[in-house]
C-alpha cells in the first residue's frame, strides 16, 4: 500500500502543475459556450449582463467544468498540484464598487467559496497540492479578460481596492491554514508593466504579513508575480531570514509579441531552451528567492486567444501538416519542460479549455504532445 505522507512536510518539493483557470474566473476563449450571443467579455460584464440567469448558469458550469473526476486524472497522470485563480468576490459581496458593475451593486454570483472547498477536499483525496491565485482584483490588476475587467487598469488608483485584495487574501489564510494541501498563497497575478514597482513591492509586504498570521512559513509559500519586468529589480527584495519561504512567479509565453509571432518553430524551441534557460540560470543564481513558472502553454496562434490584439495572426505551423504540427509541438514543449524543470516548479495553462488544444493539458497529453505520465 502506498505510504501517504502529508503533503506540507516538504514545502521546498518540486510541484509538477496546472492550472484550472476558467472555472472560478471565466475568461471567454476559454469557454466561449458560455458567452454565446452576449457582448460580454469577462466575468465582470458576464454577470452584469446577464444578472438574473447568471446563478443558476454559473453554478452549472462550476459543478460540471471541474468535477472530482478531473482531481483522479490529474493524479494518475502524476500531476501533484493545482494553481486555483479566483476572483476578488470569492467570499460574496464585500466588495468595492466599480462602474462596470451597471445597476447592481453585487453582480457576481455567490458560492465560489464552496466550490473551493470542494476542491480543496479533491485535492486531499488525491495528494494534490493547492496554490491559491488571487487571479482578478477589484479595479482590475492588468487590463485584461482575465483580470475580471477587460481594457480597465485602476487596481492601483484606489485605496479600497487595495485593501480589499489584502482582505481577502487573510480571509483565504485564516479559512484554510490548518488544511493540509494548502501550498501556497499568491498575492495578486500579472499586475501591469505600469502599475509602478514600489507601489508593487508595497502590496507584496503588506500581503505577506496579512498571509503570516494565519500561514506558518514551515508550510506555506507567499508568491508574488514579477509584474512583467525583469527578476533585476527585485534584487534583495523579501530576502530571508526576515522573510521566509517567498517565492517568485513567472509567466513565459511565446504567442503575443511580433517578433515571436513572426518566429518559426526552430526559433521558438531555441529561445525556449537557449533564452528561457539563460533566464532561469540568472534568476536561480541572483535572485536570492526559489521561483514558479507559473503560466505556459504550447499556444503559438494568438487568435484563438485574444480579444483585444489586431493581425496579422501568422503564426509558426500555420503551413505545416498534421504530423509535422505533432512533432513541432513535442519539441516545443521538450524545450520549455527542460527550462522550467529547472524551477522550484511550473503550471501549465490550463488544464481544460473548450476549444484551443495547444492550451488544454488534456489534450495535450492525449495528443502526445506532453508526456503520458510526470511521476
Amino acid at each position: 500500500m502506498e505510504q501517504q505522507i502529508p503533503v506540507h512536510e516538504n514545502p521546498r518539493m518540486k510541484l509538477r502543475g496546472v492550472n484550472l483557470g476558467g472555472w472560478l474566473v471565466l475568461e471567454k476563449w476559454m469557454t466561449p459556450s458560455l458567452f454565446e450571443g452576449l457582448q460580454a467579455t469577462d466575468e465582470t460584464t458576464w454577470c452584469a449582463e446577464m444578472g438574473e440567469r447568471a446563478a443558476d448558469r454559473l453554478r452549472r458550469h462550476w459543478n460540471s467544468f471541474i468535477t472530482r473526476e478531473d482531481f483522479a486524472w490529474l493524479h494518475e497522470h502524476g500531476i501533484n498540484a493545482v494553481r486555483i485563480p479566483l476572483g476578488h468576490w470569492i467570499f460574496g459581496p464585500d466588495y468595492p464598487y466599480h462602474p462596470k458593475y451597471g445597476e447592481s451593486r453585487y453582480p457576481f454570483v455567490e458560492g465560489g467559496i464552496e466550490v473551493l472547498d470542494r476542491a480543496f477536499t479533491w485535492a486531499a483525496e488525491f495528494q494534490l497540492r493547492v496554490v491559491l491565485d488571487l487571479h482578478a482584483a477589484p479595479g482590475c490588476q492588468n487590463g485584461f479578460d482575465n483580470g475580471g475587467i477587460k481594457d480597465i487598469c485602476e487596481w492601483h488608483t484606489d485605496v479600497q481596492y487595495r485593501d480589499h485584495s489584502l482582505s481577502v487574501l487573510e480571509r483565504l489564510a485564516e479559512r484554510y491554514h490548518d488544511h493540509p494541501n494548502l501550498h501556497a498563497i499568491e498575492v495578486l497575478n500579472e499586475p501591469r508593466w505600469d502599475v509602478p514597482t514600489e507601489y508593487l513591492k508595497s502590496y507584496n509586504l503588506d500581503a505577506y504579513q496579512r498571509i503570516r498570521r494565519h500561514c506558518e512559513p514551515e508550510r506555506v509559500s507567499v508568491v508574488f508575480h514579477d509584474g512583467f519586468r525583469s527578476f533585476e529589480e527585485y534584487l534583495g527584495f523579501m530576502q530571508a531570514p526576515e522573510f521566509a519561504n517567498v517565492v517568485f512567479d513567472l509567466h513565459r509565453y511565446q504567442c503575443f509579441e511580433r517578433g515571436d509571432i513572426d518566429s518559426d518553430i526552430y526559433t521558438h524551441i531555441h529561445k525556449a531552451s537557449g533564452q528561457w534557460k539563460a533566464e532561469a540560470d540568472a534568476i536561480i543564481g541572483r535572485l536570492g528567492l526559489p521561483a514558479y513558472c507559473g503560466e505556459w502553454s504550447l499556444g503559438l496562434d494568438l487568435k484563438v486567444v485574444s480579444l483585444w490584439a489586431e493581425g496579422p495572426f501568422n503564426h509558426a505551423l500555420e503551413n505545416m501538416d498534421s504530423v509535422q504540427q505533432d512533432m513541432a509541438y513535442r519539441g516545443y514543449a521538450a524545450a520549455q519542460l527542460l527550462t522550467f524543470e529547472k524551477y522550484l516548479g511550473w503550471f501549465f495553462w490550463s488544464y481544460k479549455t473548450e476549444t484551443t488544444p495547444a492550451w488544454c493539458f488534456r489534450e495535450c497529453v492525449r495528443r502526445g504532445w506532453l508526456p503520458s505520465t510526470f511521476s
